[in-house]
């Protein structure tokens, strides 16, 4: 690599608005040295260089141009660990590799937090990918994590302490955000419930979450835009809470009325999709009719069970319709034309999958039902049409 010392003194000073007889000045040199420097006649000597960085208040590696080059370099391994990462859903596409290489980042880039992220993040996916999360029920009837079997996943003891780590220096941002989020997630698998309250009794409470701030700082078209988005949001995680009542609550639930909560469920996107446009979120509605499919299935509403299954299929074929184009505009009334970017989506083909995603959760077993519906010949015929 080149070195343009010269030229980054050159631009830093001006920058600053700072001439070469001020920088000369301050350095203890004569204002020529400085001419030169920028000039590229000649460096200045290695005793100084701390004193130029210190005076523009840089580092050493940014005045010699390094850390543009080392920033480049970590934005590359994080898209690519992201990447690979997200391939893993659920299923070993490629864990061991992209285990690797986040080590292999860690190594080369130490306490770098961006990596140290990526690790952690993995370290999070890979014991979903190799043993699973599971469940128990206990003596009310509740579905409980099987703490004892997760607190033997290595991967996730490491992911807790990366985590921990990361939040006695991380900032308020997207990255505390996720760290936050994922840690919650590790410490409840493995039975860790004070330290995990005591993260969300130090969370914002939902009116000062992020979406309704944004919504209460603007006014005009502004707002109503972003009233689109947060109805989006909200929506979803309204859906969200009410499966997850269906999941902890199932033992002690009688399947009519999970049935009706899973209806529900899919019908309050409709309070602001009036015009059934779901756009990406197609793929939350994918999983959802899924689950459903079962609960219907049990409560021995079989026409239904498949007829939701088709629903399923209807939502991925019209996600990847979505997920391949770079915008959409969403034009439910409610809405006001709110434009999504699907970016990171694009890839995702998740259709031809669906018999082996179903029922997407699966808590407790759900292995007796699937064999009953695999032995009605409905079953193969649907299963065709997801590969069409």
């Amino acid at each position: 690599m080149q070195i343009t010392i010269g030229q980054k003194i050159r631009e830093l000073r001006r920058r600053d608005g700072r001439t070469q007889e001020t920088l000369a000045d301050a350095l203890g040199v004569t204002s020529q040295a400085v001419s030169r420097w920028e000039a590229g006649g000649s460096y200045p000597d290695m005793e100084i260089i701390p004193s130029i960085a210190n005076y523009f208040g840089i580092t050493i590696d940014e005045l010699f141009g390094y850390e543009c080059e080392r920033t480049k370099k970590i934005d590359a391994l994080v898209n690519e660990i992201q990447t690979m990462n997200k391939e893993n859903n659920g299923v070993d596409v490629c864990i061991d590799r992209c285990l690797q290489l986040a080590r292999e980042a860690m190594v080369e880039f130490p306490g770098n937090e961006r990596i140290m992220l990526c690790l952690a993040s993995v370290l999070y996916n890979t014991g979903y990918v190799r043993y699973g999360e599971h469940h128990l029920t206990d003596t009310e009837g509740y579905d409980v994590y099987d703490v004892e079997r997760h607190k033997t996943y290595t991967e996730w003891q490491e992911a807790i302490k990366l985590y921990e780590k990361l939040l006695s220096s991380l900032g308020e941002g997207d990255l505390r955000h996720q760290a936050v989020r994922e840690l919650v997630q590790l410490y409840v698998n493995t039975g860790c419930y004070e330290k995990a309250m005591t993260i969300a009794d130090n969370a914002p409470s939902f009116n000062d979450c992020r979406e309704l701030l944004r919504f209460n700082s603007c006014d005009g078209s502004k707002r109503s835009e972003i009233l689109g988005d947060t109805l989006l949001k909200l929506v979803e995680t309204c859906s969200s809470l009410m499966i997850s009542g269906v999941m902890v609550n199932k033992s002690n639930m009688n399947e009519n009325t999970a049935v009706q909560i899973l209806q529900n469920a899919a019908a309050i996107y409709d309070l602001v999709y009036t015009d059934k446009n779901y756009g990406l979120y197609n793929g939350s509605l994918t999983r959802l009719y899924l689950y459903m499919s079962e609960h219907l299935w049990l409560d021995g509403n079989h026409d239904d069970a498949f007829a939701a299954l088709d629903k399923a299929l209807e939502c991925a074929k019209a996600y990847e319709g979505f997920s391949g184009q770079t915008e959409m505009t969403l034009s439910a009334p409610l809405l006001r034309k709110v434009k999504i970017n699907p970016k990171g989506y694009s890839d995702l083909h998740i259709a031809s999958g669906l018999s082996e995603d179903w029922p997407w959760w699966c808590v407790p077993d759900c292995s007796k039902v699937k064999a009953e519906m695999q032995a009605d010949p409905r079953w193969a015929e649907w299963v065709a049409k997801t590969r069409e």
